[in-house]
């Protein structure tokens, strides 16, 4: 059968390349045309887009590259009707992939999608637009699960795909780490994770860089976005005195003692690797505030969210200062029954989130739906 599958950025690429493999096992002779990365490439997809000529975020952003955006999404569609797919798959990134949905649905191509739009926490009308236009949603959250069947929208809880991830991970100890990466032998390592776009990345940056003088007997590594050029990372880090790797930020997490996070995905990899961590965010003000009268969640990081407690601490907008961060970072690194508490709740998180396998059982939703129709 033939699979048109759309990411907008890293993660869904990620997440998407895994979900390449499992529709491979389930269906040997599967025919993949993707907008995604070179992880889903490498999974054998005709590669259409990269994520990284997509990922526009915030409000005004979206506004000031809008002819793009619609220019993309004309293209999408004619691609989509050349290529006759069995299945449209779209990988989160809503604004882009609800309009192609509708579009898929309205020619009648089967519409799964894989990893929920966020709709429970804001635009919570877009759950009438995914009844009528999505066949199943396949959600990673178990709340998730929840909230579409009030609104009996055909919604399985597959798992959360990063516990896949988790599995595949090889061991590293902190030596090796440190000798492969020319790094101090007796500091310990403070993980810094910006963001994988180049807005997000200049702004976090920043104001991270800041702290890195008041903690001399630390390291600070960053992991870089693999979409984004090392130059890129070294106008802004300038003398800072901070380290820079890319592609090992899995490694990274396995050997830090601390990390700042800018709020997304990274803040819930960060925790299934059990390391301390300030959630980090602060967005173009005009879009924070539109988004703050939008989002009707009492948290902005995943951990939080899952757990529905504030595990971790978030440094929004103006709370975003490097006073409140080395404060935040001092009492991760030194208080001993801070550090027991968030182990505990994040052992609570990953029963929460269930066991592996969340790319086999989307894929196994999908081809055996698809072969039903056959």
């Amino acid at each position: 059968m033939k699979y048109y599958i759309i990411a907008g950025e890293a993660s869904g690429d990620l997440h998407g390349a895994n979900l390449i493999a499992s529709l491979k096992k389930k269906d040997p002779h599967a025919k993949i045309r993707a907008w995604g990365g070179n992880l889903m490439k490498k999974q054998g997809a005709i590669l259409v887009k990269h994520y990284r000529d997509l990922a526009f975020m915030g409000f005004v952003e979206v506004l000031l590259n809008l002819r793009t955006i619609l220019k993309n999404l004309s293209f999408c569609k004619k691609d989509i009707l050349k290529f006759k797919p069995d299945a449209v798959v779209l990988i989160d990134y809503p604004g882009f992939n609800l309009k192609v949905a509708k579009f898929a649905h309205k020619h009648n191509i089967k519409v799964y999608y894989y990893i929920s739009p966020q709709v429970w926490a804001w635009k919570k009308r877009r759950v009438h637009t995914i009844k009528e236009v999505v066949d199943k949603m396949l959600v990673i959250l178990p709340f998730e699960k929840k909230f579409y069947d009030e609104y009996r929208v055909d919604a399985h809880f597959v798992g959360h795909p990063l516990l896949d991830e988790l599995q595949k991970v090889k061991h590293i100890t902190k030596e090796n780490f440190v000798r492969q990466n020319q790094l101090e032998h007796k500091k310990e390592i403070i993980a810094l994770l910006p963001g994988s776009r180049k807005q997000e990345v200049s702004r976090m940056l920043e104001i991270m860089l800041k702290v890195v003088d008041r903690f001399p007997n630390y390291q600070f590594v960053i992991a870089c976005a693999p979409s984004l050029t090392e130059d890129f990372y070294k106008k802004i880090v300038g003398n800072a005195n901070v380290h820079l790797v890319f592609n090992k930020t899995y490694q990274l997490l396995q050997v830090a003692s601390a990390a700042l996070v800018t709020s997304g995905t990274a803040t819930l990899e960060t925790a299934l690797f059990y390391v301390p961590e300030v959630v980090c965010y602060k967005g173009n003000p005009i879009s924070y505030l539109i988004a703050k009268n939008l989002i009707k969640v009492k948290y902005i990081s995943l951990v939080n969210l899952i757990m529905d407690k504030p595990v971790l601490k978030e440094l929004i907008q103006n709370d975003l200062t490097p006073d409140n961060i080395s404060e935040e970072l001092k009492l991760l690194l030194s208080n001993h029954k801070k550090q027991l508490q968030l182990l505990d709740d994040y052992e609570d998180l990953r029963i929460v989130l269930g066991n592996a396998g969340a790319s086999f059982n989307a894929a196994s939703v999908i081809v055996n739906d698809l072969k039903k129709k056959k």
